[in-house]
């Protein structure tokens, strides 16, 4: 087979061994100075972890919310988190080892994901912080009454909106609203 047609094939989806490997596993950011929008996921998932790239899962519903809500001018998948850089944006996660599901995590763990994050604010100095999961956002900084949209606090020197998870596990929040509440951040990264 020449490089051309491997280079062309949509890699191979993982196998229940592949999958169970990846628990503990971690993916590097997606990530550089100054971007527009910092999205933060709370953890990988098994599946991204295992492929080794954000929101990798083919039902998660991170990739079309941000096509459809205008940050990019294709769908991306998985595999090409990195293009995001190419627009200003990035993605880190809360705690960066991945498990089947968020809620295996420690309020332990998820607090000292937000030190770190506050830690990569002040590094990277990123505009917009967008934290993908209330209920995360509430348990690692330690606040009761949150609504989702834009904060009050900041971290580090950059604004904070909180984002409903778009794992294809949150049931309150369809597509559609999803769409909505994305389009409602890129509109605010528009005007700062």
């Amino acid at each position: 087979m020449d490089r051309e047609s491997r280079s062309s094939r949509k890699p191979m989806r993982p196998d229940g061994h592949r999958l169970a490997a990846a628990a503990g596993k971690t993916i590097p950011d997606v990530i550089a100075p100054n971007l527009r929008v910092l999205f933060c996921g709370i953890n990988p998932g098994l599946y991204s972890a295992a492929i080794g790239h954000h929101f990798g899962r083919p039902g998660n519903r991170f990739w079309p919310a941000l096509h459809q809500a205008g940050f990019t001018d294709r769908l991306l998948t998985g595999p090409e988190d990195r293009e995001l850089l190419q627009w200003g944006y990035g993605i880190t996660n809360l705690v960066a080892r991945a498990t089947a599901a968020a809620d295996e995590l420690t309020s332990e763990e998820l607090r000292a994901g937000a030190e770190k994050l506050v830690r990569k604010a002040r590094r990277f100095r990123p505009r917009i912080i967008a934290i993908l999961g209330i209920s995360a956002y509430r348990t690692a900084f330690q606040q009761r009454s949150v609504a989702i949209g834009l904060q009050t606090q900041r971290i580090a020197q950059a604004a904070l909106w909180v984002l409903p998870n778009p794992s294809g596990l949150n049931a309150h929040y369809q597509l559609p609203e999803l769409v909505a509440q994305f389009r409602d951040l890129r509109n605010y990264a528009a005007s700062v």
